[in-house]
Order: structure tokens, then sequence, then C-alpha cells
């Protein structure tokens, strides 16, 4: 007679392995100047990795399931969102599926990567399931999604696929834990990369630092571009800002939150106090200039 339990255990063994075999085909390795990472194919042509994991500079070459390497070509990166676009002959390689669910805390999962070309398989539980997030460097992710998993360096860029097989999002490295960029940024962030090759930001055209006031923290500007927008607004070195659209700063980190793809274009009112006198300013938030 067959032990129940063992029956169970065998029938999840299978699943999570035919997850694995469905997924493995569209997973990558990536190497770049003395980096490795993975990634997958997001298009015919087009593979998303890391872009913490890739080299800032030098060439990059994607070793595939079937170990031929290919010459890359970056298309764009976005470091707020850790999403990077590589150019790369990807022809009879199925693009990865992704599935627009939120995962429901505890559920499985596997982060299916590749070490060297070799595909790489790690079971996962999905430990945190939150709103929507900005990153310390200022970009949106649509969802918080954190899994239970250890992760080496060279497998960042990887996907992380729920137990239909579908990818819910690529893993990344955070601090002290496993983070998911969800499908649904890498869809926004990796189109806009296909089509423009950067991400815009917003520019205000000052160099800040924070400083204490009796009303609480502002922003002081330290220096100014004198070709930037805060300049052709009037704000000059020495002024400290107070409040961005009626809302009081509470950092230099908050400004910078606040100069999101959206921002650019945009009129903004700007409190400032001015030796100790309170200024007011309207300015047109430009788009940073690529360094």
């Amino acid at each position: 007679m067959t032990d129940p339990n063992t029956a169970s255990l065998a029938s999840i063994s299978s699943s999570l392995t035919d997850v694995v075999a469905r997924t493995a085909p569209a997973i990558v390795s990536v190497h770049s100047h003395r980096l490795r990472a993975s990634g997958f194919v997001w298009k015919p042509g087009l593979v998303v990795t890391a872009d913490e994991a890739l080299a800032d500079e030098g060439e990059i070459s994607v070793k595939l399931g079937d170990g031929t390497e290919r010459a890359a070509t970056l298309a764009g990166r976005d470091h707020t969102t850790d999403i990077a676009l590589l150019r790369v002959d990807t022809a009879n390689i199925s693009p990865a599926t992704f599935s627009a669910t939120i995962p429901a805390l505890g559920s499985l999962a596997v982060v299916v990567a590749a070490e060297r070309g070799v595909p790489t398989a790690a079971l996962a539980m999905v430990s945190l399931v939150g709103e929507r997030w900005r990153s310390l460097r200022g970009g949106e992710i649509d969802a918080r999604l954190e899994v239970d998993v250890r992760l080496r360096h060279s497998h960042q860029g990887g996907l992380t696929v729920d137990a239909s097989g579908q990818a819910i999002g690529m893993a990344v490295l955070g601090p002290r834990r496993v983070i998911v960029i969800p499908a649904a940024t890498i869809a926004r962030v990796a189109a806009r990369l296909e089509s423009h090759g950067r991400i815009a930001r917003g520019y205000l055209g000052v160099g800040l630092q924070p400083v204490r006031l009796d009303e609480g923290v502002g922003a002081m500007v330290m220096n100014v571009d004198k070709q930037g927008p805060a300049a052709t607004a009037g704000i000059r070195q020495g002024d400290v800002i107070v409040a961005f659209n009626d809302q009081q700063v509470t950092g230099v980190r908050s400004l910078a939150r606040a100069l999101g793809p959206d921002s650019v274009g945009s009129v903004v009112d700007i409190a400032v106090r001015r030796a100790g006198e309170p200024v007011h300013f309207k300015l047109t938030i430009g788009e940073r200039p690529e360094t």
C-alpha cells in the first residue's frame, strides 16, 4: 500500500520539476566586466537582467541554455528599479511568460536562474507582500514582494516563478533580503528602455544638503546649475527649500523621490527660506541630463 504522504511529496516534486523545466529555456547567463548575473528572454532579441549585477562598462555576452555564447549590447538600464535591457540574438528561444497576479503571502515559488549557462533552481516562499513603493534611488516598484531564499550574486536577474509556472518577477538582492521586481514594473520599465534607452528623471538643477530648522527639516541649496530649472526660476545658493507643491520637505531624499518620470515638464511651487524670509517660486521641472 502506498504511503499517502510519500505520494503527496512525489506529486509536489513532480510539479516543481515541471515548473522549472518550462521556465529554464528562457533563462540565460549574463557576463559583463568581472561580473556574472542571470537574465531571461523578455521578447525576441531582448534579455532583461539585474542592473545592479551588470558592469558599468565593457563588453557583454550572454550564454544560452544550449551552451552557445553570443555578444550582447546594452539597450538601456534603469538604476532606480534595478532593470537592464540587452539586445542579443535569441532565435528559437521562447520569451518568459509572466503573471499579472500578485502571489499570496506564504505561497511557494521557485527562483530559476543560471550559472555559466546551466539552469539552477531554488525553492522559495513568498515572505512579504505589500503595496507599491519607491526604492532608495527613487524608482517606482508596483508591489513589494520578498521571498525567503538564498540568492547568489550571479543568480540575480533570474525569474521567480509561481506554482502555475508563470513568472511573478525578477529576483534581486536587497539589503539583507531577496526582493522580487514584479512583472508590472518589468513590463513598464523594459518597454521604455526598448523605445528610449533610458528612463527620464526630473531635474531641479541644484545640489542639496539637509539642514535643521525650527519647524523641522529643510534642504539647503549648496550649488546651482546656471543652465538648470532652479536658476531659471530664481533660486540661489544658500536658499533653504522647505516645501514642494505645498508639501513640507522632510529631507533631500523626499525631494528626490518626487522627481520621477512623470514629473518632467510639470510646473511646481517651491517654497524657500532666504535669509530667514519666506519666498515662493514657480519652477518647471526639467529632465535630468545623462551622466
